[in-house]
């Protein structure tokens, strides 16, 4: 593979460059300057092994939340009180979950015990965040993301009881509606996040989107 193997620099190749299952470097470190910039030029982190691989897939999987489909089962558990929703009350707790559930059609977790320090990290810094599902004091699902502008890039659900992560998600669209968000980067297709609204875009539209909605902090 022919993918970019970065150095000590802050910087990216241009995505159009990348592989055509989306890979497009290799290296550099998980800095809270490189993870900034990544999100910000349409690219994310994914562990292979001890090595930092960055990706930039075309298609692109997002959901507009105004596209939030909630099924007649998921209303029921809405409307039965199932779960309580909290945001960033549990991050720690939340990306350790996430950690231990093997990521999209992978035999291991891709959340290392750097990304997970970076994400706390980064967490702490105030660009991420946790949305939690509740049964009384327990942890039951969850998810967390990047939350740039009015973009919020998911990277990971877990449930430990059926339901748990979609009723965190989907309570999650609405407040981010809410706060004016204008598009969720879901990154790769998965049925479980197409059921709720998401679908492909070419990555061209998709950087288009992304820096109309990135705001400078």
């Amino acid at each position: 593979m022919a993918f970019f193997a970065l150095d000590n620099r802050l910087l990216f190749p241009p995505v159009e460059l990348s592989e055509p299952n989306g890979l497009l470097a290799a290296g550099g470190d998980l800095s809270t300057e490189r993870i900034l910039l990544a999100y910000r030029s349409g690219i994310f982190p994914w562990y292979e092994g001890d090595s930092i691989l960055w990706w930039c897939p075309d298609p692109r999987f997002v959901l507009f939340p105004g596209e939030l489909k909630i099924s007649k089962s998921m209303k029921q558990v809405f409307r039965k009180n199932m779960f309580r929703f909290t945001v960033n009350t549990a991050f720690p707790a939340v990306i350790g979950a996430c950690g231990r559930v093997p990521r999209r059609d992978q035999d291991g977790t891709w959340i290392s015990e750097d990304m997970r320090e970076a994400y706390i990290r980064l967490h702490r810094e105030g660009y991420c965040h946790s949305a939690e599902a509740w049964q009384g004091d327990t942890l039951v699902g969850g998810l967390y993301g990047m939350r740039l502008g009015s973009v919020f890039f998911g990277e990971s659900m877990f449930s430990l009881v059926s339901n748990a992560s979609k009723f965190a998600f989907i309570s999650y669209v609405q407040q981010l509606m809410k706060e004016g968000v204008q598009l969720i980067d879901c990154q790769v297709y998965t049925g479980h996040l197409e059921s709720l609204g998401a679908r492909m875009i070419p990555r061209k539209t998709f950087m288009e989107l992304l820096h109309q909605n990135l705001v400078a902090r």
